[in-house]
């Protein structure tokens, strides 16, 4: 069976991506319009990003490495009845498992909320409201970590499209529970942590036709003795920490966050969504793609075959993660004020969010790099490397959050602020939460360099011809588009007091000069589309 090229693949999964992301922007222009951001909605965020963050642990972190290398090796290798037992004891062990952390998250909300936002236990009715929402959101882990089993069985086939429209209807059910569902109930907010559990629960459904077809979808059967099953956990509990390191840290901001001013959940939480709009639509897509065929060429001892592969993710990852970091950091506060300064949503809100959203913005090209270089060492099977690299990050990300919050709050905050003692000084200075947002970026580049070092060390890596051209094309290309930017921000620059309609229009130019320039530049310097066709 001929199989599409890699790049092929990338626009496949990029394609259903872009969707789900687009409508990702709009629910979150809701939820600001509905909502604002205020103690209510930092609340929320806080227990929506501890399911989210397990999801993306299990669903896109652990599990996916893990599971992906050994379900191509059966594939290639054994018959198609070892390949479905293989998934109905996957389904079986995994759900089993995860059901039981469901049970002792729901009934254990309240330690979970006091574990992971200890500064709302001074708040009562913020605390209580965490809680609350935590009990309905937990089970979201569940229903959408089976549908990254799945999605992993799909993308293993080359079938990318559905795995990456499904999040289309978590953000559809958000959507209509902010804008419709919400006002009927007593408690608004609550709406949208029940949109999450059935959101859980359809997309867990909608792939199941899809497997039917590849005739590979059976009961689920406990399966912790099975050997494919073993190898599964062997290597996914190590990769708990080394392929998530940047949600780990997501999770010690949210931690940290809780201590400051009210609203900062909801600006670092607005800011992780806007980072996801590139990274989930090229640094996800290119880990996605890439892992089955890097496991193939593992498999199948093609050694040239997996070192092209892996040089044309670094390329790609490169070519799409560098602009993007520059233009989101140009551009913050013009995307979060012409996204979100809507309703509730105030042109402060949009100061605040800018902050995090430049900072985090930094580490963009480091965080699609590790996309694409851990799952190099995980197609081979070895886990310890990531793991030694990812907490080495994570620790440097815990001292560079308070280093850089203590570092801010010291040129920032007023004399009178120190009268209540510190921790109440701290929450009255805004703009705190922007030393999260930079700690996390630079912890993004010491993984990164932990992993190319180990990469090299390794010897799996041959580099290919015309990297010098490849950045020299991509540096005469961003710097062109950083000037068209600089005179465009340098000609408008009072965003909050524009229109909508002025501010989209302005915004859209601004995209299109800057993107068209970058374009063309790099089209003159010698680029071409089968440059980036992939094997």
């Amino acid at each position: 069976m001929s199989r599409p090229s890699l790049f092929r693949s990338m626009l496949s999964f990029s394609g259903g991506t872009f969707v789900s992301r687009l409508l990702g922007l709009v629910r979150e222009q809701a939820i600001a319009y509905a909502f604002g951001a205020n103690a209510a909605t930092d609340a929320f965020w806080v227990a929506f990003r501890i399911p989210n963050f397990l999801r993306r642990l299990f669903a896109e972190g652990s599990f996916s490495v893990a599971f992906v290398p050994v379900f191509t090796e059966v594939k290639e290798t054994r018959p198609h009845a070892d390949l479905k037992e293989l998934i109905a004891r996957t389904a079986g062990t995994l759900g089993g498992v995860l059901l039981l952390v469901t049970a002792l998250g729901v009934l254990g909300a309240s330690w979970v909320a006091r574990g992971f936002a200890p500064g709302s236990i001074d708040q009562p009715a913020k605390f209580a409201l965490t809680t609350d929402l935590l009990r309905v959101t937990f089970p979201f882990l569940l229903f959408v970590s089976l549908t990254a089993l799945a999605g992993g069985v799909l993308n293993s086939f080359h079938k990318f499209m559905l795995p990456a429209l499904t999040p289309v209807i978590l953000n559809l059910c958000m959507i209509a529970a902010a804008l419709w569902v919400a006002p009927h109930f007593d408690v608004p907010i609550m709406a949208l942590g029940w949109a999450i559990f059935v959101a859980g629960i359809l997309q867990l459904l909608v792939q199941l036709p899809s497997l039917r077809r590849l005739d590979l979808l059976a009961l689920p059967r406990w399966g912790w003795s099975h050997p494919d099953v073993r190898r599964i956990l062997k290597l996914m509990v190590p990769t708990l920490f080394g392929s998530s390191v940047a949600q780990v840290n997501l999770l010690l901001d949210t931690l940290i966050a809780s201590f400051l001013i009210s609203g900062s959940q909801t600006w670092l939480a607005q800011t992780d969504r806007l980072l996801e709009f590139p990274l989930g639509l090229f640094g996800v897509a290119l880990g996605t793609v890439i892992l089955p065929s890097l496991s193939r060429h593992h498999v199948t001892t093609d050694h040239d075959g997996f070192a092209k592969a892996l040089d044309w993710g670094l390329r790609t990852a490169l070519l799409i993660a560098v602009p993007a970091m520059l233009a989101l950091v140009l551009l913050a506060k013009p995307l979060l004020a012409t996204l979100l300064q809507h309703g509730r949503f105030s042109a402060h809100d949009v100061d605040m969010a800018a902050l995090s959203l430049s900072a985090l913005s930094f580490g963009l090209p480091a965080f699609a790099l590790v996309k694409v270089v851990a799952p190099a060492f995980y197609a081979r099977q070895d886990t310890k490397t990531p793991v030694r690299a990812g907490i080495v990050a994570m620790v440097a990300n815990m001292v560079m959050n308070i280093l850089f919050v203590g570092l801010l709050f010291h040129f920032w905050h007023k004399p009178e602020d120190l009268g209540d003692g510190w921790l109440a000084a701290i929450a009255k200075v805004p703009g705190l939460h922007m030393g999260l947002a930079l700690a996390s970026a630079l912890a993004s580049y010491l993984n990164l360099a932990q992993l190319w070092l180990a990469l090299r060390r390794d010897g799996v890596y041959q580099r290919q011809p015309g990297w010098a051209k490849h950045l020299a094309r991509l540096g005469a290309a961003c710097v062109a588009m950083v000037i068209v930017l600089g005179i465009g921000l340098w000609q408008w620059s009072d965003w909050g007091a524009w229109s909508v309609m002025t501010r989209v229009l302005r915004l859209g130019i601004l995209i299109a000069g800057g993107g068209g320039t970058f374009l063309v530049v790099l089209f003159v310097c010698g680029f071409r589309l089968r440059d980036l066709r992939g094997i």
